[in-house]
């Protein structure tokens, strides 16, 4: 059964950085990923549209790579928490997760019983370990990372709260979200924001646990990594307009 650095990275205090994609489905993309240094991928279903047999081939290729494989859902429901993780997801990204009763919920969905009431499906010969079954299933668990996304303003008012839930392994900050929940949509310097970034982050580091956020630019992802972000990834999309209009600009210039 495969395992998961990514998780091991987080919980020994480490740094880890990754991409999410929202444009670019081609069945190679864990494989650059995984080129490029990262420590993870994440494939988006809340914003994309793609559907689970989408996820599926993505997962299954990702087995190629060496990066760990991270799903976004739309919301917390079984068949969207339980089908990502049977197709081979290490983890998943949770969105607007607003109290402790959500959180326990996420959890118990993701869990096999007794720690939680997700379904058993073994298919497939690396599904079980020479210790059988309920060792593999351990195992699973062992190596699931889910994260929390504080993206309103009832999960901030809730984050100590979410952060304290067993199970939950990374809170991560949802700042277009964020921001727009507050009323101040996209002014990431306002007051408001500040607060609620660092009560985030307070949280986060009196519960042991990381927080992550989705960086702009390499000077933006530089900034979040000195603020205490432990976990920074870029989108596939802006990422790659920015290297091609670079590229594109620099062969102007030398016409």
């Amino acid at each position: 059964m495969r395992q998961n650095p990514l998780k091991r990275t987080l919980e020994a205090g480490g740094t880890a950085l990754g991409l999410i994609c929202v444009e670019f489905s081609t069945t190679g993309i864990a494989r650059l990923v995984d080129a490029a240094g990262a420590d993870f991928v994440l494939f988006d279903m809340e914003h994309t549209g793609w559907s689970i047999e989408t996820i599926r081939g993505l997962l299954a290729s990702a087995r190629a790579a060496s990066c760990v494989p991270l799903v976004r859902v739309s919301t917390i429901q079984r068949h969207l928490i339980s089908r990502p993780l049977d197709l081979g997801a290490l983890g998943l990204m949770i969105p607007m997760v607003e109290s402790a009763e959500d959180a326990r919920q996420i959890v118990d969905l993701a869990r096999f019983p007794p720690r939680g009431s997700r379904g058993v499906g073994v298919y497939y010969p690396d599904d079980i370990e020479d210790g059988g079954l309920a060792a593999s299933l351990e195992t699973a668990v062992d190596n699931q990372l889910l994260i929390a996304q504080i993206e309103t303003v009832t999960g901030v008012e809730h984050v100590e709260e979410i952060a304290a839930v067993d199970g939950i392994d990374i809170l991560w900050i949802g700042h277009f979200d964020l921001t727009t929940s507050l009323g101040v949509p996209g002014q990431f310097g306002h007051s408001l924001h500040v607060e609620a970034v660092g009560r985030v982050l307070e949280a986060a580091a009196a519960a042991g646990k990381p927080v992550g956020t989705m960086a702009n630019d390499i000077e933006d992802g530089k900034a979040l990594l000195a603020e205490g972000y432990r976990a920074v990834m870029f989108c596939d999309a802006p990422l790659f307009t920015g290297a091609l209009r670079d590229a594109i600009s620099s062969l102007r210039d030398s016409i």
